[in-house]
């Protein structure tokens, strides 16, 4: 099976092998990596961490769990501007650096394996974690406690002053949503290091993992723009028009759409 079709079939498993299928999307993007070298990795990571945890209920180790990464030297990854590198979990494991939900993925494998309870929570722009029950969250890059007045401050630099706390915010993630939000990333830095082909994969990923948003549509739209797709590119944005609510976007996208109904087809 190809990388795509391997990390589909992790996500299909009972329960998902989602650390797994999160180093078959970085096996697209790097042909040379072995994933069995890379979880290999991360059982040396996995007796490193469980050596350093203190002697609590298991209900009382996620945090403690957090802080140990934080000490073998996981942070978040501060030179600018970022890489790709930054969401491909080989990469991760190897340099020890990433985004927030990169670092989040990992503390969630071993979290699971160390039966730690721990859930994501995909916040904007800024993963986070959560122990079912407490009352705050965690932040994965070293484990800071997290309550509401912590959220809406950690909210504003994505939203705006004006941004409000909500309870959409705050909910939980399942494997198929935190690896699209994961490919959403790739897109992204793939997108500004100029690497098209690479952010249309991440793009196509990002269709097949979930419910595409409008944005998704525009996203892929773009690079097919980039990439001199036109026929491509007006497949999204044909259904990026019919998900627009907004009426001054539908007239752009109508405009735009009859623009590329005007580009001659290829044979």
């Amino acid at each position: 099976m190809s990388p795509r079709q391997t990390c589909l079939a992790c996500l299909d498993r009972e329960p998902p092998a989602m650390f797994e299928a999160a180093l078959w999307i970085a096996a697209e993007h790097d042909p040379h990596l072995q994933v069995a070298e890379a979880l290999c990795e991360l059982n040396s990571l996995q007796q490193q961490v469980n050596a350093g945890l203190p002697d609590l209920p298991a209900t009382e180790l996620a945090q403690p769990l957090l802080r140990r990464l934080n000490e073998l030297d996981f942070h978040q990854e501060d030179e600018m501007p970022l890489r790709p590198e930054v969401a491909l979990l080989h990469r991760v494991l190897a340099r020890r650096r990433g985004q927030p939900l990169s670092l989040a993925l990992l503390a969630l494998e071993l979290a699971r394996r160390l039966a730690i309870p721990l859930q994501g929570v995909n916040f904007p722009g800024h993963f986070l974690l959560r122990v079912p029950g407490a009352d705050h969250l965690l932040d994965p890059c070293g484990g800071r406690r997290l309550y509401t007045r912590d959220c809406r401050e950690l909210l504003i630099p994505h939203q705006g002053a004006a941004a409000e706390l909500n309870a959409g915010h705050l909910q939980s993630s399942d494997a198929r949503s935190m690896l699209q939000r994961l490919s959403r990333n790739l897109r992204q830095l793939h997108l500004l290091n100029e690497d098209y082909l690479a952010a249309l994969k991440d793009a196509d990923r990002v269709m097949q993992l979930g419910t595409p948003a409008l944005a998704d549509h525009l996203a892929r739209a773009e690079l097919y723009q980039r990439l001199e797709c036109p026929q491509a590119e007006r497949f999204d944005v044909q259904h990026a028009l019919l998900l627009c609510d907004d009426p001054g976007q539908h007239i752009l996208l109508s405009a735009r759409l009859r623009q590329l109904s005007q580009v001659p087809a290829l044979h």
